[in-house]
């Protein structure tokens, strides 16, 4: 078998009219073996053209104005990007949009330059983010609208943060003052709380993915945090801008963790914050919002076992005296029922005395008894009958005549 070890190489020549020719050309042992002028196909051309493009400009960001936006089909998006002098055509899907968008903002993309077989020279999306004051208030307004109309910031929606979390999930730079100022605040105020940190860009074309990836990875997790911390310091209406973006906005409502967005700024309100289920005003709000002063709460459980202690010595002093007055009240009710019992024994005492025979006896009557008993009618004696006679202090045997 045999090989050649040639090299293959083309170049670019210019004859002497000045006409530029590519030629194609092989190279053995240090030798030029052969050139020819180099014709493409038309696909070919769009291939090498592309292969060029690939390796020379594989990613552009470019920053102009918005022209000819047009969406097909709720998924794919055209328009052009311009300025004074010049206009180039771009291509991508709605999911790479900040939100919406009109012709006449500012923006900021980054794509790749392809010249398609069929539709000629384009710039592939791949991000879009809006810049300049205007145009970011005017894109903040459109999407602002537009997710208010599907209810995405209804307070109704909002839940509860949990009071003082033991675990919370913190998406921010991990080298910003925002990452810093919110851990130390929350280790003064509380501490012992664990804070579960996802660093992210928080500015720029690559914020927007990372922070949602971020929100994404932190709910997906078997033990997810009970709060989810986004949080970054103030800065400029472009330094903010990914928190405006509808990517992120989305993430943050969809979030199955109850979510506080802190950025620190006091002028205007990022949609990501009307998202949230609560937002600070710094990130060290944010660490004051979620766990309490401890110091405060020592002074707040002393004065309830203080108070607690009063209520507690108040009650016992209540039951005492309730035991004494009904103490008082049973020997009262006593005392009354023995005066009363006695008063009934003396009289049925007396009663007794009124009716017992020895009574009578004593006063001069005499019991005359008989073979069948006492005797109450002489009807009932016979002459030659003995009888017995009780007297009150003895007896005398008797007998009728």
């Amino acid at each position: 078998m045999f090989f050649c070890a040639c090299r293959f190489f083309r170049f670019l020549f210019a004859d002497q009219k000045g006409m530029k020719i590519w030629f194609i050309g092989y190279e053995h042992g240090g030798k030029v073996i052969g050139m020819q002028e180099l014709i493409f196909t038309p696909s070919d051309f769009v291939a090498v053209l592309n292969q060029t493009l690939e390796f020379a400009y594989p990613q552009v960001t470019i920053e102009g104005e918005l022209a000819n936006v047009r969406v097909s089909r709720g998924k794919w998006v055209y328009f052009d990007i311009k300025d004074d002098s010049s206009s180039v055509k771009c291509f991508g899907t709605v999911y790479m949009l900040p939100g919406p968008i009109e012709e006449g903002m500012m923006v900021r993309i980054v794509a790749s330059p392809r010249l398609h077989p069929l539709y000629n020279f384009s710039l592939n999306l791949q991000s879009v983010i809006a810049v300049g004051e205007g145009s970011l208030k005017r894109a903040s307004d459109l999407l602002l609208a537009k997710l208010q109309k599907e209810g995405l910031f209804d307070e109704s929606r909002k839940r509860p943060m949990p009071f003082a979390p033991e675990k919370i999930g913190l998406i921010t730079s991990g080298e910003s003052a925002a990452y810093a100022d919110f851990v130390k605040i929350l280790n003064e105020r509380w501490g012992g709380v664990l804070v579960q940190h996802y660093d992210v860009q928080v500015q720029g074309e690559q914020a927007i993915s990372d922070i949602v990836t971020a929100i994404q990875y932190m709910n997906q997790l078997a033990s997810p945090p009970e709060v989810l911390v986004i949080t970054r310091g103030g800065g400029s209406a472009d330094d903010l801008a990914a928190f405006g973006t509808e990517q992120v906005v989305r993430a943050v409502a969809a979030s199955r963790i109850p979510t506080l967005v802190a950025i620190g700024h006091e002028v205007d309100i990022s949609l990501a914050e009307l998202a949230a289920d609560q937002r600070a005003s710094t990130p060290s709000n944010a660490a004051q919002l979620l766990v309490p002063d401890k110091k405060h709460m020592l002074k707040v459980i002393s004065d309830q076992q203080q108070s607690l202690h009063q209520a507690v010595v108040a009650i016992i002093n209540d039951a005492k005296r309730m035991l004494n007055e009904t103490s008082q009240g049973i020997m009262r009710v006593l005392e009354q029922s023995y005066i009363t019992a006695q008063q009934t024994l003396s009289r049925q005492t007396e009663l007794l005395e009124a009716l017992n025979p020895d009574a009578a006896l004593k006063r001069g009557y005499a019991v005359i008894m008989g073979k069948t008993g006492v005797i109450r009618s002489v009807k009932s004696l016979k002459s030659g009958d003995a009888i017995n006679i009780i007297m009150h202090d003895g007896n005398a045997k008797a007998k009728v005549y």
